[in-house]
């Protein structure tokens, strides 16, 4: 999450979207009083003790809205980025199988152990994305711009326009590596990963193909 009182924006940070490439454009226009919580690549955190101890920087907006106050929280342009659900959750296979070669031989079963038998159903990659985007009835957004990663760059530009910052060029930073994530998937596991992330297939308004 990076929080700018200069330009008045929150960035809620998704994880599997892209969003170090999105830390990295946003830390040039930041100054000292703005703030960012971050644990990969260098380490970063909010001045509340009880977001500070979530050590990394996938913090719902809901939870960073008593500690900015409802008049700043309603001023300050939230904005985040979403990804095909289908598209993420081989990313994350990808990404924590890492260091192996079980997910380029045997993704299949990579992917059906990790929906199916030992979901970890605590770890902030895994969860759906709307978890850290909506209000407390679980169905409000609360953002004021969703961006897509299927048009990272387009998105960026236009959010940029919105807070008031020139563009730049993203990096492409920690991306995991797989193939068109279509090619991964049976029956089961298509259903299996419509049944879990529901949520972000109706509020951001995809299906197994891409954005509706």
């Amino acid at each position: 999450m990076i929080i700018s009182y200069r330009h008045r924006f929150v960035f809620a940070a998704v994880p599997k979207t892209g969003t170090h490439a999105v830390r990295r454009a946003l830390r040039a226009e930041l100054d000292e009083a703005d703030l960012e919580q971050v644990g990969l690549f260098v380490e970063r955190a909010l001045p509340w003790p009880e977001l500070a101890a979530l050590r990394h920087g996938h913090i719902a907006l809901r939870e960073v809205r008593p500690h900015l106050g409802a008049a700043l929280f309603a001023d300050f342009v939230k904005f985040a980025f979403v990804r095909n659900p289908f598209d993420r959750f081989v990313s994350y296979c990808a990404f924590m199988l890492r260091g192996g070669d079980l997910f380029e031989r045997r993704p299949r079963a990579a992917m059906r152990h990790l929906l199916f038998v030992a979901p970890p159903e605590d770890h902030v990659l895994f969860q759906p994305q709307a978890r850290l985007l909506v209000d407390t009835d679980g169905t409000t957004l609360l953002t004021d711009m969703v961006g897509r990663v299927e048009a990272m760059q387009h998105s960026y530009d236009a959010i940029c326009a919105r807070i008031g910052l020139a563009s730049r060029r993203l990096e492409r930073v920690n991306a995991s590596r797989h193939g068109d994530y279509r090619r991964y998937y049976d029956a089961d596991l298509a259903d299996g990963v419509a049944a879990r992330y529901a949520s972000d297939l109706t509020l951001f308004g995809y299906d197994f193909d891409g954005a509706r």
